[in-house]
């Protein structure tokens, strides 16, 4: 039997069916064996690109009197024009990011996050104070 090359083969017993989908197909030279191509022999190479990351919408907190059971939907994004609340501009603008959803379970008065760098969003952790957040330009809203 002739030597196989680990990236280029990986072998499936298929008893000799062609595979469904996938780039998977039935090797000539071994009957009953799949073929399926590795990263470099694969026709179709998709490019991955970054997750699309927040805009600083704010260098500031928003003070907000947020209701007991009243639902909210915090802009993760940074695009909204209803800040600190999202409007749905990130289905256009940020695809990737959806906005964060929460009841607050009592009426109080709370500092929602504007900068959208807070380790615990949506509320305001003072993150906004660091020289990154301050010397950042803010994204033009439309």
């Amino acid at each position: 039997m002739p030597l196989l090359r680990p990236a280029a083969l990986v072998t499936l017993m298929n008893g000799g069916r062609r595979a469904g989908s996938g780039g998977v197909r039935r090797c000539r030279h071994w009957p009953g064996v799949l073929h399926i191509p590795s990263f470099f022999s694969s026709p179709r190479v998709r490019r991955c690109s970054a997750p699309p990351q927040p805009v600083i919408a704010a260098k500031q907190p928003f003070p907000v009197e947020l209701k007991a059971g009243k639902k909210y939907a915090w802009c993760a994004c940074g695009h909204s024009n209803n800040q600190p609340f999202c409007d749905g501009a990130h289905k256009k603008a940020a695809p990737g990011i959806s906005p964060l959803r929460f009841t607050p379970e009592e009426d109080k008065t709370v500092w929602l996050c504007g900068c959208k760098r807070t380790r615990c969003p949506p509320y305001c952790d003072g993150t906004h104070k660091e020289e990154a957040v301050q010397r950042a330009r803010l994204s033009a809203q439309p």
